[in-house]
């Protein structure tokens, strides 16, 4: 019996790869989740979620091995005009009452310079799920916190086409074009927080 627990022991000692990622979590007091769509062919407008939850695996002595989970109330959703948001709720755009949740997945990690990853990963809104590359400055090394907590930082991009998702209202302009532009620029700013 000795020898079957030490060699267990032995055989979790051997591989420090599957312990050495470490695991975060989006710190919602300092992350913001955000977009940018093309109004009327002249002007963007931004808005964000504000409800939302995340697991980051981090693993440092290989990057590529790291993982991201991320979940987001659509129902959450704010560009500072309640009109305006309860229309992008409703069933023209995210029909939040019926896919109140939009995901993302990560599949794998790639590094791409100094401080920089893409992620790809699988993005579900409205129950359509579409490969996406997230472009990725950092993650931070860790810092220690006042209160003794372990943070790290990193910043995301990327941009997809809201029809492949099928968030597909829109009305043509007189002089051309149309009221929302299709493509939507993904802005993240995340401050994780070490489990």
């Amino acid at each position: 019996m000795r020898k079957i627990i030490f060699t267990l022991l032995v055989l979790a000692l051997m591989s420090p790869f599957n312990l050495l990622a470490a695991t975060y979590t989006l710190d919602p007091a300092h992350t913001t989740i955000g977009f940018k769509v093309k109004h009327l062919m002249i002007t963007n407008v931004k808005g964000g979620f504000e409800k939302f939850k995340g697991a980051i695996s981090i693993d440092d002595q290989d990057l590529t091995k790291s993982k991201v989970d991320v979940a987001i109330e659509i129902a959450s959703i704010n560009t500072g005009i309640e009109k305006r948001d309860q229309h992008l709720r409703s069933g023209d755009f995210f029909d939040a009452a019926k896919y109140p949740i939009m995901t993302f997945v990560s599949t794998r990690v790639e590094k791409a310079g100094a401080d920089r990853l893409k992620v790809h990963g699988n993005l579900t809104i409205r129950g359509v799920t579409k490969p996406v590359i997230l472009s990725v400055e950092g993650p931070t090394g860790e810092v220690k916190t006042p209160q003794g907590d372990f943070r790290r930082g990193a910043s995301a991009t990327a941009t997809i086409n809201r029809q492949d998702f099928g968030v597909s209202w829109n009305k043509k302009l007189d002089a051309g074009g149309v009221v929302v532009a299709d493509d939507v620029q993904i802005i993240i700013e995340a401050e994780l927080d070490k489990q």
